[in-house]
């Protein structure tokens, strides 16, 4: 299990600073500026002692000496007082432009890693956006996004000067006395390493750990405050309240075990440093004792170990805020890690869609984690224009269908061409452009009624929106609203009722103006009014392009072309509705019996 941890922990780092470096690398130059401003205002800083130094041993002198060599002693000690003033005005200039610079690199990679995160989630499959909280997900990128401010400061800020300042003293040192130079550098190597190890193969395993309860913490909040309708619908506000209070009591639990491996690694750190001290100081003492160093050489050595000591213990707080950006933004790289499923080829090209004609050749598909395929040498074709129902019980393959004309999912064996083009070989903005889809369910932005409907085409003019609008039968109820095409939906849609939002989705699917319609029928929850007004915008909607409608309600198909009647993934007949019905004991005409016989019972 600890073996388990220390991986998991080390993995983490890994992952995080491959993921930092790349970002790094795009800014070459201001990366460069940094580390040298960082390194020589830091440098400037180690020689202070050794100037503080001088200065002693001149007063020193100065105390001592006959009254003809006193203004020699006094020009030495002015000369390293003078000295240390230019070290620190040198210091402030270095540290100044260093800073500008941080500034400078973390809000472009700020800015970066939130664009490529967004852009990278909104590329994943339909699946993945399905299994995923969305709430979760943005508190990933958010989190993720400032903890790069941490773990910049941390690294350029706290850590290069921190390792700096412990190799110039150590060399600083050795120089005149090489056994003090080998106690603060063994010293300070061996703090940094047990710091280190602590940290990332003790805390850092908590720390993941009390992340993921973090991140399932803001799911729960999201899920609940998203479907609040349904929560005040059940009276489940308690309910509610006590889910929330199970995950936070995981919650709890978790981050109190990630705050006590801080405490303990603290604590092992402040030992650690006590025991270099008396290292230190203890060396001191001796080579004075053996004569080997002046009072101004030792005041010079005490100088030296408070500087360093103060780094030191910097470092261990240092380390922690390291590791745990580096947690903060584990979660936010491995989003970056993940592969996209569905990615267009290197060779793709636009997709050139005048017809509109379908074909399924030989289409075999799996879902993921199924051993049992759902299509199985799956062939079909659908004319330029024709308009075809996918009818059958539910799982038995008609929404896969659609999605596989979208290339929401990729087929495993077969093609799905649209035009004569597969589908894999052009890329997938340019084959939904083409493809005006109107969902069962339709999602709204919280934008105005005027965006939502130009969502399809963002450059059509006001006149056009409302030409859509009012072939939808949307501009009725739009020009009731106070601000009429300005009006904000809210939330998906929530301040419209389920017909104005079918309107204003089908006003989106006629300004797109595409060759190929999908219809996932939107009237089974509707009452008659909208349901009227829906279905005849939709059957104008259809004129003139190829149209798949899913079908639930099979009332809803018998002015349509066709129907295919899937059944477990295969086409177990399809024709005309009429000649559908006909059939003794098909499946097409026991489900529109079985249905007609629900209505009957419901209506008496």
């Amino acid at each position: 299990m600890s073996s388990l941890r220390r991986s998991k922990g080390s993995r983490a780092f890994r992952l995080v600073f491959g993921f930092l470096s790349a970002h790094w690398r795009r800014q070459p130059g201001v990366i460069g500026v940094i580390v040298g401003t960082i390194a020589l205002s830091t440098l400037c800083e180690v020689l202070v002692p050794l100037y503080a130094g001088r200065l002693v041993d001149a007063l020193v002198s100065a105390e001592s000496a006959a009254a003809a060599a006193r203004p020699e002693a006094g020009a030495a000690a002015l000369h390293a007082f003078f000295t240390i003033l230019a070290l620190g005005a040198v210091m402030v200039v270095f540290r100044h432009i260093a800073y500008a610079g941080i500034v400078r690199l973390t809000i472009r990679m700020m800015a970066d890693v939130a664009q490529d995160a967004f852009a990278r989630v909104q590329r994943f499959s339909s699946d993945w956006h399905a299994n995923s909280f969305a709430g979760s997900t943005v508190r990933k990128i958010t989190r993720g996004m400032w903890s790069l401010d941490l773990l910049n400061d941390t690294l350029l800020v706290a850590l290069l000067p921190s390792v700096t300042v412990l190799m110039g003293a150590a060399v600083l040192l050795a120089i005149q006395w090489p056994i003090m130079g080998a106690v603060i550098g063994g010293g300070a190597v061996l703090f940094i390493a047990l710091t280190v190890a602590l940290s990332v193969y003790y805390v850092a395993p908590a720390s993941e750990l009390s992340n993921r309860w973090d991140t399932r913490v803001g799911g729960t909040l999201a899920d609940a405050i998203g479907c609040n309708a349904v929560v005040k619908g059940f009276g489940a506000e308690a309910r509610e309240e006590a889910r929330l209070d199970r995950v936070m009591g995981k919650w709890r639990a978790r981050v109190r075990r990630t705050w006590m491996a801080h405490t303990w690694s603290g604590t092992a750190q402040l030992l650690a440093l006590l025991a270099l001290r008396t290292a230190i100081i203890g060396t001191g003492l001796w080579l004075w004792w053996r004569g080997q160093a002046s009072p101004g050489e030792v005041a010079y050595m005490l100088t030296m170990y408070f500087v360093v000591h103060g780094y030191l213990r910097d470092i261990g707080y240092y380390v922690h805020n390291l590791q745990r950006s580096v947690n903060d933004m584990q979660e936010l790289a491995e989003i970056h890690e993940t592969a996209v499923s569905i990615a267009d080829r290197p060779d793709a090209v636009p997709a050139r869609i005048r017809q509109g004609r379908i074909a399924f050749e030989h289409v075999r598909f799996h879902y993921p984690g199924h051993e049992t395929p759902l299509y199985d040498d799956l062939h079909v074709e659908i004319a330029p224009g024709e308009r075809v129902g996918l009818v059958g019980p539910s799982g038995s393959g008609k929404t896969t269908f659609v999605k596989l004309v979208q290339r929401l999912h990729d087929v495993s064996d077969g093609r799905v061409c649209v035009d004569g083009q597969d589908v894999r070989a052009v890329t997938q903005a340019s084959l939904r452009r083409q493809i005006a889809v109107v969902q069962q369910e339709p999602i709204l932005f919280h934008r105005t009624l005027a965006e939502n409907i130009a969502y399809a085409r963002p450059e059509a003019s006001r006149a056009e929106i409302e030409r859509a609008a009012a072939l939808a039968n949307a501009s009725g109820f739009i020009a009731r609203l106070p601000r009429g095409y300005a009006t904000l939906v809210g939330e998906r849609g929530v301040k419209l009722s389920g017909g104005e939002r079918q309107r204003v989705a089908i006003a989106r699917a006629f300004l797109a103006d595409a060759p190929i319609l999908i219809l996932d029928e939107a009237t089974s929850s509707l009452d008659s009014e909208s349901e009227a007004q829906i279905q005849e915008a939709m059957e104008r909607l259809m004129e003139g392009r190829t149209t798949l409608v899913i079908a639930h309600r099979l009332s809803t198909v018998r002015t349509l072309d066709r129907l295919l009647v899937f059944d477990h993934g295969r086409i177990a007949e399809q024709g005309r509705p009429a000649d559908l019905l006909r059939l003794d004991g098909g499946l097409y005409r026991r489900l529109h019996e079985r249905q007609t016989l629900d209505l009957g019972l419901a209506a008496e």
